[in-house]
């Protein structure tokens, strides 16, 4: 067979049983007689994925090869490794195989056809291999007679790294490796890390074909308008794409080529702390058979309580997009008109929402503002002000300047509608403000993509410089602007001035920056 061919070339031997590309059902079956995991009462099936509940990016490596070496914006997000060290830990990785069954799945990563790459991935858990058959793209069986992987992912939590050794920073590795077109995981059991991974690997070669890759969810209305979402993990992206009015595209990882935008994948990976049916219907609604979730509490029979963060905060369901009514099953959409930067900020201070120049966006793209929130990376407990290049810098191997500039050019060429909307907190920072109330948010992310907002009278801040509406329908005239939510304005100010420091700060450890987009940087007080 084709497969063992494949497997021989890759150096495994020994293996105990190959199961390629099972149903859910099997998988879903696999997984529970193997002990990974247990079945909820909606038929869902939850995986505990021990100490490894969110990513972990100091423990995630390129191969310094010289091939892409003056590529790669290397530095504490792109860390290299040496060719030598990757060898040594796939060939323990290969022989740890022995003895133990695969899973596998191929599929695609990208809609679009013309910029698609095939993936092979490669399992040791039923559960994972069940998470990448439902988020990325099913091939049909005639694509699958003669699958010939443009890359492959092998992950396997049981094996542990040697940090003295092998040269990681501990137990647990992400490596990506170009030019052997190849991802190895270790150590870690969280799901995530494969769909990011596959993503960065996507962050690098589509640019080289004319394509913009993005961290953004995407939808799409009854006139053929898409809009974007950027953002990082529980920021908005996968509650406010999910709308009942608007039909979802994807809800995390997009391209958008000359004609317009794809999906990279074909199902969502959704965060479900607090998740209620009232709030998010669909994502609710997404969580049944098929289904597999990371992490979530439930108790003897089953029943599950999202409010419970016992093990993390970043509970998920990773579910294909079919699970989503209405939802574009062929992942594409046309270029879009309108686009919403979501940053949660901890600070209090910015602007609900506010509309940004070509220049403006550029600049935010590049900043990547928000806060890391409790659960979504080792370690975090509580939101910390964070700025994340392109709003991914962990998935962005080149240089922010690069894809701020295709960006620009994209956003000028199809006269697209830009705007700043703070998820975050209002009224005061963290822990003394509250959180943007979601009704409000819908509000004006509806606003803003169905043009309401194109004309309505703005008022600019003073520090940020960023442009406010000063009414917007369905959300209180007052809140628009952030200062009036405060009861002391001079901590307002406070707050805004040492926010603006930190952009500042920020943005000056850039190189290769537009002139227009310098001139931004500078007129922030």
């Amino acid at each position: 067979m084709l497969i063992n061919e494949n497997l021989n070339s890759l150096g495994f031997k020994g293996v105990k049983n190959i199961y390629k590309n099972l149903s859910v059902s099997e998988l879903v079956e696999r997984a529970v007689l193997n002990g990974e995991g247990k079945l909820t009462s909606s038929g869902a099936l939850n995986v505990n994925t021990g100490k490894y509940t969110g990513r972990s990016p100091e423990d995630r490596f390129i191969v310094d090869q010289r091939s892409i070496h003056n590529d790669i914006n290397w530095g504490k997000v792109n860390v290299p490794i040496a060719q030598e060290n990757f060898d040594l830990i796939y060939k323990k990785l290969i022989e740890y195989f022995q003895g133990k069954d695969l899973y596998i799945f191929d599929g695609f990563a990208g809609a679009d056809k013309r910029y698609s790459m095939k993936v092979r991935f490669i399992n040791e858990l039923a559960c994972q291999n069940l998470f990448v058959h439902q988020l990325f793209i099913r091939p049909t069986e005639e694509e699958l007679i003669n699958f010939s992987p443009e890359f492959t992912l092998i992950c396997a939590p049981g094996f542990k790294a040697d940090p003295v050794v092998d040269k990681t920073n501990s137990e647990a590795f992400v490596i990506i490796n170009f030019e052997k077109k190849m991802v190895i995981i270790g150590g870690t059991m969280y799901s995530g890390e494969m769909k990011k991974s596959i993503f960065s690997v996507l962050n690098y070669i589509l640019p080289q074909k004319g394509v913009l890759p993005m961290h953004c969810s995407a939808n799409i209305g009854i006139e053929g308008d898409t809009a974007l979402f950027f953002g990082l993990s529980g920021t908005g992206k996968t509650t406010l794409s999910a709308d009942p009015n608007r039909r979802l595209i994807g809800d995390d990882e997009h391209g958008w080529s000359d004609d317009g935008i794809f999906n990279f994948e074909g199902g969502c990976y959704a965060k479900c702390i607090n998740l209620s049916k009232d709030n998010e219907p669909q994502i609710w609604n997404a969580i049944k058979f098929g289904t597999m979730l990371e992490n979530v509490v439930a108790d003897k029979n089953g029943e599950v309580d999202y409010s419970d963060d016992r093990f993390t905060e970043n509970t998920r369901a990773a579910y294909p997009v079919d699970y989503i009514p209405g939802a574009v099953l062929e992942g594409t959409g046309s270029i879009p008109k309108t686009i919403l930067f979501l940053t949660a900020d901890a600070f209090g201070v910015l602007p609900p929402i506010s509309k940004l120049t070509k220049e403006q966006a550029m600049y935010h793209f590049m900043s990547g503002y928000t806060s890391k929130l409790a659960g979504t990376e080792r370690g975090i407990k509580e939101p910390q002000a964070t700025f994340s290049a392109c709003f991914g810098a962990p998935f962005m191997p080149m240089n922010p300047s690069f894809y701020a500039k295709m960006l620009g050019d994209k956003i000028e060429s199809a006269d697209v509608d830009v705007y700043l909307v703070n998820t975050g907190w209002a009224g005061g920072p963290y822990g003394v403000g509250k959180r943007m109330k979601l009704s409000y948010t819908r509000a004006m992310v509806t606003a803003a993509i169905n043009g309401e907002l194109k004309n309505v009278e703005y008022v600019e801040h003073p520090i940020f410089k960023l442009m406010m509406p000063v009414s917007c329908q369905g959300v209180p005239s007052e809140i628009l602007n952030p200062i009036n939510t405060w009861e002391n304005k001079d901590e307002y100010r406070k707050y805004a001035l040492e926010l603006a420091k930190k952009f500042k700060e920020n943005f000056s450890k850039f190189t290769d920056v537009p002139e227009n987009i310098q001139e931004i940087a500078a007129s922030i007080e």
